[in-house]
Parts: structure tokens; C-alpha cells; sequence
């Protein structure tokens, strides 16, 4: 994990100053890993570090961390503390932020006066050393229905994912979660034309004349990954028409359709799950593939 400061800046100008808990070292069998982090105010937070009693433990630590502005440094074997059955252990830095942290930031948390030789996410000698996060996963999800809804209901909560949710007008978007960027744009096929080529597009609109308009958009502007929901007669019929418009099979053959996993079911959020799951074992983008080749 990696210090996002574009959203602890959001959360700071949102809330005031923040508490951050850091979970520093990890031995054993634990929730999360080290470099996990949540941000806490005094009504709320961002983030988790596992759930449990060790998060319920880490709020309360916070928000004493958030009065006081004393950073703690916490070490706590999960079973003896808190009676977790992990049986791991972890170190947990909680420090107050009135403001944005530089990058990369390193700073003493406890013990030596010297700092050692750090790179990356690292702790040493009390000593914590974080890096501001990559740029991250950019999916494009293109229509605001039920299935669009869903998907980016269980996309959105996850770190490292930017999401841009599109469609044809404002109002056909239900409430868009917090860090979604919603796009509305009259012609999609056209606004394919802002999608990095590296983004991994879901295609699900209302309109089969859409969904198609944005395949053939795709494979002209350069894609990692594109998802087209429908039946395979609606995918036979687009593979037709896309080579028609000269796009050659092996280019064709990178859009996945049907997408999903047919054993959840057809509910909105079954399919949702499914294209997650997908999305999610493909692991951090490779190298993007350019546009239409002969």
C-alpha cells in the first residue's frame, strides 16, 4: 500500500484535521498487511484495516490521537490483546494530519535520532517511510443501469481503482459513490476518445447501438482490457459488424462477451460480482495495446 495523498487532501478539506492509522509491521497471521491504512475524524472514517476488534481498537486510539495530536506507536499481539483467533501481531502508527503530507515521507515515530537508509514503504529503527501511491487502475464504466450501478457499487470502495462512470444524460445516474467520476456525455463513443489506453472498459448501456458504437470507438483508440455484456447471438452478430467496419479478428477476439460468471445468476448485483472477480484477477494494468491494426 501507498500514501494516496489526492485523498487525504479530499478528506482533510472535507473534515478537518485527520487521524491516520498506519499498520507499520505485520508478523503471523493478521487481516491486513503492512502499509495498510484508514483515515479517521470524529465522526467518521475512510478506509479499513481489517475489521474487528482490532479496527474498533484503532478508532478509539485515533480519535485520543486526534485530541491530543500526540502520535502513539502500538504494538499488539492480536490474540492475548483483543481476543482476535489470527494469532498474528501487529505495529500500528496513528499520527494526527492538519495538513497534505509531502512525498515521499519519511519521518520518526520512535527511538533513534538518525534515520537509516529507507526506500519505499518501509520500518526500521523508528523510522516510517511512505511513498505517494501510483497512478491508479482506470476502468471506465459505460452505461448508469442496474448492472452499471451495481459494478460500481462493489468497484468503488477498493484503493487503487479510478473510477469514470458514463452515460447519456444527468439524470440517469443514481447517487454516484464518493471518488467516482461521473461523465455524461451526449455521444460515449466520442468521449472514448478521454479514456487513457490503458483503461479497462465495461460496456453495458441501454442501447445495443451504443454498445456497439463504443466496441468499434475501443479498438480505434487502444484499450487493455474491454467487456461487453449480452448473449453470444448479440456477440455474433457485433463480431459481424465490427469487421465490417475493419477491425481484424484478432483485434475483434480481445473483446470478452459474455461477461460475468453464468453460475450467480442474472440479478444486476450477481453479474456485478462476476465482472468484479474478473476485473480483479487480472492484477495491476500491463503494457497497453494501440488501436486498430490490419
Amino acid at each position: 500500500m501507498t500514501l494516496d495523498v489526492a485523498r487525504l487532501s479530499a478528506l482533510i478539506a472535507a473534515h478537518g484535521p485527520v487521524a491516520r492509522v498506519v499498520l507499520a509491521r505485520t508478523r503471523g497471521s493478521v487481516p491486513r498487511g503492512a502499509g495498510t491504512s484508514m483515515t479517521v475524524w470524529s465522526d467518521g472514517f475512510d478506509g479499513t484495516i481489517g475489521g474487528g476488534a482490532l479496527e474498533w481498537r484503532a478508532l478509539s486510539v485515533a480519535r485520543e490521537v486526534l485530541a491530543s495530536g500526540a502520535p502513539r506507536v502500538e504494538k499488539m499481539p492480536l490474540g492475548p490483546a483483543l481476543g482476535q483467533c489470527c494469532g498474528g501481531s501487529v505495529t500500528m502508527v496513528v499520527e494526527r494530519l492538519d495538513a497534505t503530507p509531502p512525498s515521499p515521507w519519511l519521518r520518526r515515530v520512535e527511538g533513534a535520532a538518525a534515520p537509516p537508509d529507507l526506500t519505499g514503504f518501509a520500518f526500521r529503527d523508528g523510522w516510517l517511510r511512505e511513498e505517494e501511491a501510483t497512478p491508479a487502475r482506470a476502468i471506465w464504466i459505460w452505461g448508469a443501469g442496474h448492472v452499471g450501478a451495481a459494478l460500481v457499487s462493489v468497484l468503488s470502495p477498493l484503493p487503487d481503482i479510478a473510477l469514470t462512470w458514463v452515460d447519456t444524460a444527468a439524470d440517469r445516474f443514481p447517487a454516484v459513490p464518493e471518488g467516482v467520476t461521473r461523465l455524461v456525455a451526449a455521444d460515449p463513443a466520442a468521449a472514448m476518445l478521454h479514456a487513457p489506453i490503458d483503461a479497462e472498459h465495461i460496456i453495458l448501456t441501454y442501447s445495443h447501438d451504443i454498445d456497439l458504437a463504443l466496441c468499434h470507438a475501443a479498438l480505434e483508440r487502444g484499450f487493455r482490457s474491454v467487456g461487453l455484456i449480452g448473449s453470444a447471438t448479440k456477440w455474433a452478430r457485433f463480431r459481424s459488424r465490427l469487421a465490417a467496419l475493419g477491425h481484424a479478428p484478432a483485434q475483434i477476439d480481445r473483446i470478452r462477451c459474455p461477461i460475468g460468471d453464468p453460475a450467480l445468476g442474472k440479478h444486476p448485483q450477481a453479474i456485478a460480482v462476476g465482472v468484479a472477480a474478473a476485473l480483479l484477477s487480472q492484477g495491476s494494468p500491463a503494457e497497453a495495446t494501440g488501436g486498430r491494426t490490419a
